[in-house]
């Protein structure tokens, strides 16, 4: 039982979660232990109400999983893990999430409450609806990023709410297009949306979205705003590592037949892994050094 609550809580998938150190960054607070601190109990609350969230979806989409090819094996959809014994360790994750949320900062609470609502929605009826499935996924990456910046009071750049929100709505169309490409004709008993999706509407929107993406991120880097804060117009040298890690994304989904799953994508590809840690020693190096 223990290991099948392991898998079903998916710590692997905490690494979304990073998102709340990204205004702790580029706030120049890294060197701040003490807010350091502060923002990694963040990342735990917001990682005790993924796992709450992730087992009460599981629950409501037991019967869809059983048709998907990989999810069939989740514990929940298989019967290691039982319906209600997923329930009680959901309200334990939730409740622990909530109150250590408030306990740290009351706005924070608050946006901690706003991902658990907007979840629940998203999984009662916002998943059904085409276009707004994806963009209500990126706004809970965008809510990361705020309540990180919350913790330390300070405020979130809008550059960097932009990037955030653009480079969730690529991971997430890519996400539907590899769910079309794998699932094929049991597609719309899995996910009822995905009828409304097909290969080529979702390549387009892909498309958009990248250019949108790096557009955003190369203009971040070169705005007066940017550069007067940072004293630095050196910024514009992180491009690079931006628009290879979108390429090689784009290579795993369209060669490979990844991205499915970007996080497990994220840590277990090694050529998106050190680009990652480059671009990450970059910034840190440029704005810090």
């Amino acid at each position: 039982m223990f290991r099948s609550l392991i898998v079903s809580i998916r710590p692997q998938q905490w690494i979304k979660n990073i998102f709340l150190f990204a205004a702790l960054v580029f706030s120049k607070h890294l060197l701040s232990s003490q807010e350091v601190l502060f923002v990694f109990q963040g990342f735990l609350v917001f990682s005790f109400l993924s796992s709450g969230t992730y087992l009460l979806n599981d629950v409501a989409d037991k019967e869809q999983d059983k048709l998907h090819p990989e999810k069939q094996r989740r514990p929940i959809a298989s019967g290691a893990l039982s319906t209600s014994l997923a329930i009680s360790f959901a309200f334990v994750f939730l409740s622990l999430g909530i109150v250590w949320a408030f306990r740290l900062q009351q706005q924070f609470g608050f946006v901690a409450i706003s991902y658990f609502v907007l979840n629940i929605l998203y999984s009662w009826k916002l998943k059904h609806i085409v276009i707004l499935d994806v963009m209500v996924i990126a706004t809970g990456f965008v809510l990361r990023v705020l309540a990180g910046a919350m913790l330390i009071n300070v405020p979130a750049s809008e550059w960097l709410l932009i990037c955030t929100f653009l480079l969730s709505l690529f991971l997430g169309f890519v996400k539907r297009r590899n769910e079309i490409t794998t699932l094929n004709e049991t597609a719309e008993a899995h996910r009822k949306v995905l009828t409304h999706y097909s290969v080529d509407f979702l390549d387009q929107m892909v498309n958009i979205v990248t250019a949108c993406t790096v557009m955003s991120y190369a203009l971040y880097t070169i705005s007066q705003e940017t550069i007067q804060k940072f004293q630095t117009h050196n910024l514009i040298y992180t491009v690079p590592f931006v628009l290879f890690g979108i390429f090689r994304y784009l290579y795993i989904v369209h060669k490979l037949g990844g991205g499915g799953n970007p996080s497990r994508v994220i840590v277990t590809d090694v050529p998106l892994i050190v680009n990652v840690i480059a671009w990450i020693c970059t910034v840190v190096y440029i704005i810090y050094l």
